[in-house]
């Protein structure tokens, strides 16, 4: 199905800039325009056949359609720039969409001129525009910590259900992780923060279980960053959670074992990705991206990692999004053989290598996404106080929005306060910046209740 779609995805995007070219070469009315405008509903129609809604999205200067980059559409920059310039980074065009919504998008865009903003289109009812966001709060949303923390709970519990099934059965309980995907997509799309924020829990028993969790989330969360919504975040999500499944069939003696792998033992370790592309291509109901980025989720986009002697000319946005959740949830997670490593650490291993491993906009996305000190832990300030950090400052992560919550002589303050570290940059006096992380077990409190 993968070719198809990309096909449909490049006929969509070819027509949606001949669209937009007529509408700035014609006057209204003219007969191109509206053969234009049709010819771009047929190629959208055709796209949802496969899904109910469309996503088109600027990724640096390239056009992603949903989870796939057109990196081979290079009659495309113009349209690029087009929507750029229109202060549009997502278009997302949901099934039924009506040729006079379309026609009032296309003239919209077509006359934008370097806006700073995002061009006003007129509430459409099937067409949302807009700019990537970095948080979006959603009314009625399960902002209290406790039930979070529950759904968090309730996950890892049947992470470890679908884990089990898929050893002793050879496949993976669909019924289990699609109710499962269902919630923790739903709580990303409402309160993207707090979710975070529980990623942070390290239970090294379940090091497997909340493994799968949290690299699923941390997918989401950049995915919904993205503008990527509704099914096709759901299907990221269900693909994260299975990237690893393949492990099932790693010998215990090896998946376990304290000390550094052997070359033999490593090449053992590494055929978790083909089996785990195995295990889910023959399980019904999982969606095809679930065995690509299981499969590729170790290649890196400089054509290292395994599996050995594959080299892809470019790695499915997906798997681009896994990768970076998967490296950065691993580094900060501490087993038996690894101590865990502060975010900062992690994240400056993500960046290295001069953008040969990792798509280094996407690192950056990701950077902002978490911050270098990420919601939910507790740090230490300039002024010697401690603060637990509450919500990340896309511009400059390292500056978050923190709760004070002990004084310099280790006292707990009553009330808190808090502080956006960022417009304290220039204080004088009172905290401006984060020292360094602080272990929670230090203090009496559970930062992700008092966040």
């Amino acid at each position: 199905m993968t070719a198809p779609r990309i096909q449909l995805a490049d006929e969509l995007l070819r027509r949606f800039a001949a669209a937009l070219r007529s509408a700035q070469l014609y006057s209204k009315g003219h007969p191109i325009i509206a053969r234009n405008l049709e010819s771009l509903s047929t190629a959208i129609q055709l796209l949802h056949t496969l899904a109910p809604s469309t996503t088109i999205g600027i990724v640096a200067d390239q056009i992603v359609v949903d989870d796939m980059p057109m990196t081979k559409a290079d009659t495309l920059a113009g349209l690029a720039r087009r929507l750029q310039q229109a202060g549009i980074e997502r278009v997302v065009i949901d099934r039924g969409v009506l040729l006079d919504e379309l026609k009032t998008l296309v003239e919209a865009v077509s006359t934008a001129e370097g806006t700073e903003s995002t061009v006003a289109v007129p509430a459409l009812p099937h067409i949302r525009v807009g700019r990537v966001t970095t948080e979006r709060q959603v009314d009625g949303a399960p902002t209290d910590m406790a039930t979070m923390k529950q759904l968090y709970s309730e996950a890892v519990s049947a992470a470890g259900s679908i884990w089990d099934s898929a050893q002793t059965e050879g496949k993976p309980d669909m019924g289990v992780a699609k109710t499962m995907i269902d919630g923790l997509a739903q709580a990303v799309a409402q309160n993207r923060t707090a979710l975070l924020a529980l990623t942070t829990l390290k239970n090294y028993d379940n090091y497997t279980f909340t493994h799968m969790i949290n690299v699923s989330i941390l997918t989401m969360g950049q995915a919904r960053g993205l503008g990527i919504e509704g099914g096709r975040l759901r299907e990221l999500g269900m693909a994260a959670l299975m990237h690893d499944i393949g492990k099932v069939r790693t010998p215990l003696e090896v998946l376990n074992k304290p000390d550094k792998l052997t070359p033999d033992e490593f090449t053992i370790m590494k055929r978790h990705t083909v089996e785990g592309a195995e295990i889910l291509r023959k399980t019904q109901d999982v969606p095809p991206l679930a065995p690509v980025i299981a499969f590729e989720h170790h290649l890196r986009t400089d054509g290292t990692g395994y599996p050995d002697g594959i080299m892809r000319p470019s790695l499915n946005v997906g798997t681009m999004l896994c990768s970076i959740a998967d490296v950065y949830d691993a580094m900060r997670s501490k087993r038996v053989y690894q101590d865990m490593l502060p975010s900062e650490r992690v994240l400056e291993v993500l960046k290295r290598s001069d953008g040969k491993q990792f798509d280094q906009h996407l690192v950056r996305r990701f950077v902002q996404l978490v911050g270098m000190y990420p919601a939910g832990n507790l740090v230490k300030l300039n002024t010697g106080e401690i603060a637990v950090v509450r919500k990340i400052y896309a511009p400059d992560p390292h500056r978050p929005q923190v709760r004070v919550l002990f004084g310099r002589d280790g006292q707990r303050i009553e009330p808190s306060y808090d502080v956006n570290l960022w417009e304290a940059a220039d204080a004088a006096a009172g905290p401006s910046s984060v020292v360094a992380p602080v272990d929670p077990g230090l203090y009496d409190v559970d930062p992700l209740m008092v966040m």
